[in-house]
């Protein structure tokens, strides 16, 4: 009987992770949070907002969880990694559009000119 109660207060619990990728390394804070909690309220308890005072949740750092984007009030799951993500430095489509552009103009001036010998 003890041991279904203890499984019962444990199942109250969420067991989360709040992840925040830096260049240099991955910070991973590991929670027990109450049923219901959010996403919001995880990153609050694992500290890295004051850890990191760059983290800005309203306009330059997004959240999600395994890869998905979700809002900060989204009721969490058990075992739900939470992940605070830094801004693009870097446009990726743009970057992309930038190469493909030189590497026109490689091919249009580089290489060797066999007439010139």
């Amino acid at each position: 009987m003890a041991e279904s109660m203890n499984e019962a207060v444990c199942n109250d619990k969420l067991k989360i992770e709040v992840v925040y990728a830096l260049p240099e390394r991955q910070e991973v804070i590991s929670l027990q949070l109450p049923s219901g909690s959010t996403v919001q309220q995880a990153v609050e308890q694992s500290g890295l907002l004051t850890r990191y005072p760059e983290i800005d949740l309203t306009l330059t750092n997004k959240l999600g969880i395994f890869a998905k984007l979700v809002k900060p009030d989204m009721l969490l799951r058990d075992r739900d990694r939470i992940e605070i993500y830094r801004p693009l430095i870097a446009d990726p489509k743009e970057v992309r559009k930038r190469r493909a552009a030189e590497g026109k103009a490689m091919k249009k001036g580089g290489g060797n000119d066999s007439s010139a010998a």
